[in-house]
């Protein structure tokens, strides 16, 4: 196996529950060594977070082993005088600090960015918060949906009658989490050429609005205040869910060439000539009574038929499942997306783990080591620390 691009790179996690977790995993499986730092006999809350009770009461929560495999985890209390000069020590040498505290906790406890840059003037430092370090809002607390609320995601969620609706999962931690990684590996490739560390300050409701694209940029460059559309493609008509026989599918008929294959494969060319349906604008505004005759005929085949049928000719389709079944695609499995690894209470059980959808030189990017016991390397720490600093 080839060294993935981090490897080297040291990291200090002091994250909690999700965003930040979500960041430094995406930096662990591209190699580099991540040290979380958690309290002395609580840790990460994700610990005692999960759909299984039992793994929450040993502190390996699902919500804690899904977002930590290939982590180290060392207990420290920074605010007792051996905490603070173990982590400093560890400080001293590593390449990156992230933590998604609430903005100004850093600062309480000694270590804002001037305090890090003189300890360490090589280090990238990335802090996750709500809504960035500065302005009215940086100090007041938010959870995902609190910034799904703000972001004006949920407002476009859902039909008019259900909206607003959060989104099924914690999407803006994910978002911050994602940015934070992507804004770290910028800031060592500049490090590289410049040799000083940068601070990093990540907003989740920013970075949330701007990966909603469309309905932000139709508002601001058009005037044209999104709404809630349920399962259809604001952009495009017929583009969104319709049911075949058997159960449901999604179709992208998202352009001329693609609605007129759409129609000639359900032997109803007569609304490709319809002047109803005969171009873009004209489906949007009739996009009722369009997917009303499409469902008809898709009524009568299942969705094995139309996903083959339609892909044939270049109508982007396939069907809408559960969870489960999105894991067991073939394609999941061809493409070494899941991994396994052993539970870390030393169980004979197998902890199924998912990497990040990245194939380097051929390679998938999933971890390859379980997730932490709380404190499980607490005695590496003065080894850790000597070959971060010698590596320096």
């Amino acid at each position: 196996m080839q060294p993935r691009p981090l490897h080297g790179i040291g990291v200090l996690d002091l994250t909690n529950v999700l965003s930040g977790p979500y960041c430094s995993y995406q930096l662990a499986l591209l190699g580099a060594q991540v040290v979380k730092i958690e309290l002395p006999g609580q840790g990460d809350l994700a610990r005692r977070l999960g759909a299984d009770p039992a793994l929450n009461g040993q502190g390996i929560g699902a919500s804690f082993l899904a977002q930590n495999a290939g982590k180290l985890s060392i207990e420290l209390d920074l605010k007792g005088p051996d905490g603070r000069a173990a982590f400093e020590d560890l400080l001293r040498g590593a390449d990156v600090l992230v933590e998604n505290f609430r903005a100004g906790v850093m600062e309480r406890l000694g270590y804002g960015w001037e305090q890090l840059r003189a300890l360490n003037p090589r280090l990238v430092y990335c802090a996750i918060s709500g809504f960035g370090s500065t302005g009215p809002m940086s100090e007041a607390p938010a959870y995902d949906q609190v910034i799904q609320g703000l972001s004006g995601m949920m407002s476009i969620t859902g039909t008019a009658e259900t909206a607003p609706l959060r989104v099924g999962f914690p999407v803006c931690d994910t978002l911050g989490g994602m940015a934070g990684a992507m804004a770290i590996c910028a800031a060592l490739a500049d490090r590289a050429r410049s040799g000083s560390g940068r601070f990093i300050d990540v907003s989740m409701l920013e970075t949330s609005l701007s990966a909603m694209g469309w309905p932000v940029s139709n508002y601001l460059v058009c005037g044209v205040e999104p709404v809630p559309m349920g399962d259809q493609n604001a952009t495009a008509a017929p583009s969104g869910s319709f049911t075949a026989s058997d159960g449901p599918l999604n179709i992208a008929a998202n352009q001329q060439r693609q609605f007129e294959a759409l129609c000639h494969v359900i032997d109803r060319p007569d609304l490709a000539a319809d002047q109803r349906f005969a171009e873009r604008e004209a489906r949007k505004a009739n996009r009722e009574l369009l997917n009303a005759e499409i469902n008809g005929e898709l009524a009568k085949q299942g969705v094995a038929h139309w996903e083959r049928a339609l892909n044939d000719v270049g109508v982007p389709t396939a069907r809408i499942v559960s969870v489960p079944e999105a894991l067991s695609l073939d394609q999941l499995a061809h493409r070494g997306f899941l991994t396994k690894l052993p539970y870390p209470d030393g169980s004979a059980r197998m902890l199924t783990a998912v990497g990040n959808g990245i194939h380097m030189n051929g390679e998938p990017l999933v971890p390859l080591a379980s997730p932490p016991l709380l404190g499980e390397h607490n005695a590496q720490l003065p080894s850790i620390a000597a070959r971060w600093r010698a590596a320096a």
